[in-house]
């Protein structure tokens, strides 16, 4: 069975300076990928004997891959590569190996979900080019246990042994199971500061199948949602849950944030304060949402029912 634990990490002023080099690096390349893929895609989807009036002539070229892409690597990191639109130069070899060739299977996935779609034959819309707000994760595909560096002082924190980073101190505020095997480890950049995600796999924990279970009137329930100001959802049995609305709750400050931001001029020291204000009020009513749908599950599935019947209804235009 495979699980993701979350966890707080506390990395010092140089690793902060140098992950966000890595991210920058990470992005330009993520950018420069799709960008080639999107060259190759406008050219060479249309066949030759059946093209539109206006079209890019075909060419003969090899369509990018993860591994034609993942060559380029060793070159990059032989000299400073330029960005042409911020005359900035960016140093490929600080990075871990591994994490570029994760950026590079990013683009992989995302392009081929939007030319081909997933398994049952959906598309992805269009992939964007990332800015700094949109790319914020940096992944070890290669981790095991021994990046783990656990504290004999306090059991309440320990220290990850990152590649080219060094020792980062972990708050785990709840521990972490034994018998379960890391394989994966990814950090995140968020508002209020660094998150490490802990992908582990234990095997001795069979994968969870779901039951074949005919609904019946003994173990099923109706819910139903409510329009009204204090009340989010209604049971067949006559139970009405109440509502948090973490959005109206936070209106007020939220606009007045975003006018006082809107005020100030692109690139100030005063805008970008603001818009880290604004963040964290986003943040926090994301992470009350969240808190609140959690709980509301959870109430739910103590009930003892075993199916769950909603209504079907379009909320967006009622």
């Amino acid at each position: 069975m495979k699980y993701t634990y979350q966890y707080r990490i506390y990395p010092e002023t140089t690793q902060k300076l140098t992950l966000n080099k890595w991210l920058r690096v990470c992005r330009y390349w993520y950018n420069r990928m799709l960008g080639e893929r999107f060259e190759w895609w406008e050219r060479n989807r249309c066949p030759v004997n059946a093209c539109p009036l206006i079209c890019h002539l075909p060419q003969l070229q090899d369509k990018p891959s993860y591994y034609n892409q993942k060559k380029q690597l060793p070159e990059l990191k032989k000299t400073l590569v330029e960005v042409k639109h911020s005359s900035e130069y960016l140093d490929f070899s600080q990075v871990y190996s591994t994490v570029l060739q994760d950026v590079c299977r990013r683009v992989e996935i995302t392009f081929y979900r939007f030319v081909a779609g997933d398994s049952k034959g959906a598309r992805s819309g269009k992939p964007r080019f990332k800015n700094q707000s949109r790319y914020r994760s940096l992944t070890f595909p290669n981790a095991d246990d021994s990046w783990l560096k656990f504290s004999s002082s306090n059991s309440k924190w320990l220290y990850i042994s990152i590649p080219k980073i060094g020792l980062i101190k972990v708050r785990t505020h709840r521990p972490i199971p034994d018998g379960g095997q890391i394989k994966q480890i990814s950090l995140t950049k968020k508002t209020d500061g660094w998150w490490i995600n802990l992908s582990l796999e234990d095997k001795s924990i069979p994968e969870l199948k779901t039951d074949n279970i005919q609904p019946t009137w003994e173990n099923s329930i109706g819910l139903d949602a409510v329009l009204d100001k204090n009340i989010y959802l209604a049971t067949s049995e006559g139970n009405k849950l109440p509502s948090v609305k973490p959005l109206r709750t936070n209106q007020e400050q939220l606009t007045k944030v975003s006018q006082r931001k809107n005020k100030r001029k692109h690139g100030s020291k005063a805008r970008r304060k603001l818009a880290k204000r604004e963040s964290k009020i986003h943040q926090k009513i994301a992470r009350s949402r969240k808190d609140f749908q959690y709980k509301t599950a959870h109430k739910l599935t103590r009930t003892g029912k075993k199916v769950f019947f909603h209504e079907k209804l379009n909320l967006a235009g009622l």
